[in-house]
């Protein structure tokens, strides 16, 4: 029989075998992984072979194979940040500063009186200048580009309407002046307040007004009414889209004008000491002349009196170009006042309803 130390050496074999095999078994388990290396740490002794690629030749820049005759619009067809290599034409910008801060005297005196100060004076190339990329260019605006721009739009225009040549007929078939802009930002938002505003003209002399309801039209929009020009104007802003402003302006136009032909009952009550402005209608100026062309009637019949031709081919002579134009002369007088023009015109206007031609 064996002795219990035999059996205990015996028992110590197994055991190291079992943990080598254990520990080949592992190491054949991971022996797909490679080998971190470091270098100066380990090495595996293995030498690795680096692959190379293969050296490109260096495309020379575009504008140096550009043919004389390049048609421009294919290399530059929209807008684009400046490159360098895709322009044939040496432009320069920016401004090269010099510091002199550690600079002795000599040493700036030598600068200035050396070829190197004139280099640096000049503006530095295209060749990697931020600042020309910084700038927006217009080499997609060309002639050559508006042409092909306008040809290509060519086919969904139509031809000009007839009757509106000249920019009176335009203003006749289209009174409303609609004036808008846009703006352009550097910002955190594409909006800008200012594309929000509206800006409407129109002539009161295409509205279709007669004098009571152009007097309130008048009243109604205040100051926005040009009297030398004839002209209102409506600036809209109160809302905050563009098109709101648009529509409000059309509506706030719109009731303006129904607002003016309505005649209240009190504005039946007003009399010539109530009234703004001279009104040669509603005063004694044209009982006079009402008068004066009886008198002229009656005159006519004797034959050695001359009257005006209008008086007796007119049955009603108020009406006739004469007399109208002798009341706005009138008008004039009163409501513009005295100077050398009106006191001429009212001469005139007086000798040409009085006297015989």
């Amino acid at each position: 029989m064996a002795s219990a130390d035999q059996i205990s050496h015996e028992s110590m074999v197994n055991q190291s075998l079992r943990f080598k095999m254990a520990r080949s078994s592992v190491s054949c388990k991971y022996s797909e992984f490679s080998m971190v290396v470091i270098p100066g740490h380990n090495h595996t002794g293995d030498s690795v072979e680096r692959r190379r690629r293969p050296e490109l030749p260096v495309i020379p820049p575009r504008e140096k194979s550009m043919p004389i005759d390049q048609d421009w619009t294919t290399v530059w067809p929209t807008a684009s940040t400046f490159k360098w290599s895709a322009v044939p034409l040496p432009i320069r910008q920016g401004r090269v500063f010099v510091c002199f801060k550690n600079f002795s005297e000599s040493n700036i005196f030598n600068y200035f009186h050396s070829q190197k100060a004139e280099q640096d004076g000049i503006p530095p190339g295209k060749y990697g200048n931020l600042e020309l990329m910084k700038i927006p260019n217009f080499l997609h605006l060309t002639p050559n580009h508006i042409k092909k721009h306008c040809a290509a739009l060519k086919e969904f225009c139509t031809e000009w309407p007839e009757g509106l040549e000249t920019d009176e007929k335009c203003k006749k078939h289209f009174p409303v002046e609609v004036i808008s802009s846009d703006y352009i930002v550097d910002s955190i938002s594409l909006r800008d307040p200012r594309a929000r505003t509206v800006c409407i003209k129109i002539n009161l002399s295409s509205l279709d007004l007669d004098s009571h309801a152009k007097d309130k039209f008048i009243r109604l929009v205040g100051d926005r009414y040009n009297a030398d020009t004839g002209e209102l104007t409506l600036e809209l802003d109160r809302c905050p889209m563009k098109k709101q402003n648009h529509d409000y302006g059309i509506y706030l136009l719109s009731a303006l004008f129904k607002e003016s032909w309505k005649t209240e009952g009190w504005e039946s009550e007003k009399t010539v000491d109530d009234m703004e402005m001279y009104v040669w209608s509603m005063n004694e100026s044209k009982k006079n002349t009402q008068q004066i062309t009886e008198v002229m009637k009656k005159a006519a019949e004797n034959p050695s009196c001359k009257v005006p031709e209008y008086v007796l081919k007119s049955e009603n002579v108020l009406e006739t170009e004469p007399v109208q134009e002798y009341a706005a002369a009138v008008e004039d007088l009163h409501n513009v006042g005295e100077d050398l023009h009106s006191l001429e015109k009212y001469k005139e206007q007086v000798k040409k309803m009085l006297l015989a031609q």
